[in-house]
């Protein structure tokens, strides 16, 4: 089929106009307001499914920690610890702690098994005594189901791990670093107990 030349220039006088009108302040204000919608209303569908947690559900509602024992040479870190977890746990939402483990559906048991030291940096002005240790504590994690007696797990290693600068000295230095490693050894199983095995 052939075209006309008149057909064309009409085409082309059309297309000119639209390209002057879109290129014009007016046109581009109701653009872009136009344009700010469309993203708006898909930032919002796409956030609408968003949930905060992990997720997952526990298996049980209640849970009992039992005080926490140690095998290691750090005595001053069972409360700590057992301190930090009860914390950890009710900070999560996700099980409410009882108070004996008849009143739970499941029981938490914790033995603190090694706490060591390493050295990572030693002083600059004496190389044969360390100005950073790494300092790392390793439990033991027991989780049973208090109405059936069946273990969810049984002596899954935790491990928590911090850095400790000895510039005023090794015991200050260690003893001002247990809470945050009491802390992370707890984020850690908490998220041993509650989320998917």
């Amino acid at each position: 089929m052939k075209t006309s030349p008149g057909f064309l220039t009409i085409l082309l006088a059309c297309g000119a106009a639209a390209g002057r009108a879109l290129r014009s302040p007016a046109w581009l204000g109701v653009a872009g307001c136009l344009l700010s919608s469309v993203a708006c209303l898909l930032f919002a569908t796409s956030c609408s499914n968003y949930h905060l947690g992990t997720g997952s559900t526990a298996k049980f509602t209640s849970l009992y920690v039992a005080p926490v024992t140690s095998e290691a040479l750090i005595p001053q870190a069972r409360v700590l610890v057992a301190t930090q977890v009860r914390e950890a746990l009710i900070r999560d939402g996700r099980v409410t702690l009882a108070d004996s483990p008849e009143h739970a559906d499941a029981v938490l048991t914790l033995v603190l098994a090694t706490y060591s030291r390493q050295v990572v940096v030693s002083k600059q002005d004496d190389t044969g005594l360390a100005r950073r240790f790494e300092v790392t504590l390793v439990a033991r994690a027991t989780l049973v189901d208090s109405r059936t007696k069946q273990p969810y797990f049984t002596s899954r290693v935790l491990e928590a791990k911090r850095g400790v600068f000895t510039d005023s000295g090794l015991v200050p230095a260690e003893y001002e670093g247990l809470p945050l490693l009491a802390e992370d050894l707890a984020n850690k199983t908490v998220h041993a107990v509650l989320d998917t095995w």
